[in-house]
């Protein structure tokens, strides 16, 4: 189980590392992106984005750096463009070298991944299932002694989003005591009305947000996102980013993926519906699941103490979801399944009622 990929999508390696051959007709549920694919304007201006692959791309995004500031209704000089979240989350770790880490728990892999790469002493905050309450007053211990608190918002793997209120209670803790907050946004545009916190950038001088764009617009082969802080953060993070780590396509990608308002909200009616209708079945059918408000969510059968027959039963039925043993807490005990379209949604219910008839 340990050399079990550390991330989702890619299934080959998943089977490979189980000892099972990869089915030929099978549902990818592992990779938590949007089900409707790309904006159709994307594959339209494909054909004028190839004219661009022989000129160098922009070092500083300027044009994709001034439609997200004018969209977020910050500076300029308070974003930093990425090759992806994960380059985005390298970079902050590299910022932290040597500091002491608080993590958010369950979460992201790669925050813990990307603080060790850089000698960063780790520390957890482990909440518990099946609610996976967020609590300043638990947090405020560990915070006395630590230079920066991870934070995912909504949160991956739960896909659980945790109360402004509480939210801003921890920035402000943080700040008194000399801690960064980093909070992943990765999934804030599947919430109908996700509040910002960009706009407390300019209070907090401690607050850095990451988002990517890759989840929202189905792009994760392109590689985008940016981050959000004050302008004397921004400036320590540019020079630990290589020259031209952007390609041309996916910042003119980025900046026609921003113009299409209504293709997010096309999705955000989309999963809302999706998921409503899978939530039914899974407690008509005695499955727990967490209270997900976004494109994923996690499930177990309670009839299990470990998940492990269930999972290498769907597996071999051609149901691939994401398995959780790198998720310090779930140990393995949860599964975490994406959205997808409505027929693979439909399948996903016929293989689960059938585990259920012999179980």
């Amino acid at each position: 189980m340990l050399n079990w990929p550390s991330h989702g999508s890619n299934p080959q390696h998943l089977f490979k590392s189980m000892g099972l051959s990869l089915p030929e007709m099978f549902i990818d549920f592992s990779a938590n992106i949007n089900p409707l694919g790309p904006p159709t304007a994307l594959k339209e201006k494909w054909n004028d984005f190839y004219q661009e692959i022989t000129v160098y791309p922009d070092p500083f995004a300027e044009n994709l750096k001034n439609r997200i500031a004018e969209s977020e209704q910050t500076s300029v000089n308070s974003i930093l463009i990425g090759n992806g979240g994960a380059e985005l989350i390298t970079l902050v770790a590299r910022f932290l070298s040597g500091k002491r880490v608080v993590v958010v728990e369950p979460s992201f892999s790669e925050y813990e991944k990307a603080c060790r790469a850089n000698k960063c002493e780790i520390q957890y905050h482990q909440l518990l299932e099946p609610n996976f309450e967020l609590s300043i007053d638990e947090l405020l211990p560990t915070l006395s002694s630590a230079d920066a608190l991870f934070l995912c918002n909504p949160n991956n793997p739960t896909g659980i989003q945790y109360p402004v209120s509480t939210v801003i209670s921890i920035i402000q803790e943080c700040e008194k005591q000399n801690c960064f907050v980093i909070l992943d946004e990765a999934f804030y545009d599947f919430l109908k009305d996700y509040q910002s916190f960009i706009p407390y950038i300019n209070k907090f001088s401690n607050l850095i947000i990451i988002r990517s764009m890759t989840k929202m617009f189905a792009i994760p082969g392109l590689r985008l996102g940016y981050l959000a802080a004050a302008p004397d953060i921004i400036a320590a993070l540019r020079p630990l980013q290589p020259h031209w780590s952007i390609n041309t396509i996916a910042l003119l990608a980025g900046e026609l993926c921003l113009q299409n308002k209504e293709f997010m909200n096309e999705t955000q009616v989309y999963i809302s519906e999706e998921r409503e209708r899978l939530f039914t079945f899974f407690k008509k059918n005695k499955f727990v699941i967490t209270s997900s408000q976004v494109n994923f969510y996690l499930l177990r059968d309670p009839n299990l103490q470990e998940q492990i027959s269930f999972f290498e039963f769907l597996l071999l039925k051609g149901i691939i979801p994401r398995h959780t043993f790198n998720f310090p807490g779930l140990e393995g005990n949860w599964l975490r399944f994406a959205i997808k379209s409505k027929e693979e949604n439909s399948k996903l219910m016929e293989v689960l009622l059938e585990w259920r008839q012999l179980h």
